[in-house]
């Protein structure tokens, strides 16, 4: 059975508990999640050198890296040095105005040619998200938006923030927003992010089957992976189960901290990711 026949039909029929202690042993027929980082965790490093940049992260052992902007690069140049050093793209964060109108077309043909198929917009909503017709309305704007980037090959979702854990009449900003989104809106749960707003990460994941494509790895309270308030053990099941996670996206706070996220590495490693 295909992994989305699969979902969608634990979707569907509801998960009980005998769905859910039948997801390990699936879990164990995906690809084990690969390790990138999200680039703004050394924009000045990336801004001054990105080759360089780019090849320091795959010395440490990543397999990927997310963008938030190209510092002043196109996206041919930006392909080749991925090349160069054997990184791929694992995808980026991109606004949300780009998608709109005739922007979409450039957009997709930009991530076509950085060789992902991952675009996830990292804010620029929150306001709409806040109220209960201004988050329906944005949900709605993000399943058309899916559905063109479904016809093209591509997949399109929205990165979790703290502030997406706020109640709106008694429900969480981001339940609210999954609940009226389609299976195809890539819900990426920051962990550390949502946890620190008051939310809780791992019945986020465990509420929407198969939409943890990717996964921003952060502890909670800006302290190094592992010494948080974050259960990772619990985090790891998760995703490798339910959430159906393909690619683990380190972002740390600090603007140029290269010995930070190579450190996170080794962590990960530790942990067996």
């Amino acid at each position: 059975m295909q992994r989305r026949t699969f979902l969608k039909a634990a979707l569907f029929t509801g998960l009980g508990a005998a769905t859910m202690n039948a997801l390990p042993t699936f879990a164990n027929t995906l690809k084990k999640p690969r390790l990138s980082v999200q680039l703004y965790s050394v924009r000045e490093a990336a801004s001054k050198d990105l080759a360089g940049t780019l090849k320091k992260i795959a010395k440490m052992g990543y397999d990927g890296v997310e963008f938030a902007g190209y510092y002043g690069h196109s996206p041919e140049d930006i392909r080749k040095m991925l090349d160069d050093c054997g990184l791929v793209c694992s995808g980026t964060h991109t606004g949300i105005g780009q998608f709109r109108g005739d922007n979409f077309e450039k957009t997709v043909a930009i991530h076509k040619t950085l060789g992902t198929t991952n675009m996830i917009v990292p804010g620029g909503i929150n306001r709409e998200l806040h109220t209960v017709a201004g988050n329906k309305a944005i949900a709605e704007e993000f399943n058309q938006i899916a559905k063109k980037a479904a016809a093209v090959g591509m997949c399109f979702g929205y990165h979790a923030h703290g502030g997406d854990a706020t109640l709106i009449e008694g429900i969480p900003a981001w339940e609210r927003f999954g609940s009226a989104t389609n299976q195809e809106v890539i819900l990426q749960m920051d962990v550390g992010n949502y946890m620190s707003g008051g939310g809780d990460p791992y019945k986020m994941i465990e509420m929407f089957p198969g939409r943890a494509k990717t996964v921003h790895i952060k502890d909670c309270g800006g302290v190094p992976i592992g010494t948080g308030k974050v259960d990772w053990d619990r985090i790891w099941k998760l995703c490798e189960g339910i959430g159906a996670t393909e690619w683990y996206v380190v972002e740390e706070n600090t603007p140029n901290d290269l010995a930070l996220i190579e450190e996170t590495y080794k962590i990960l490693k530790d942990m067996g990711k």
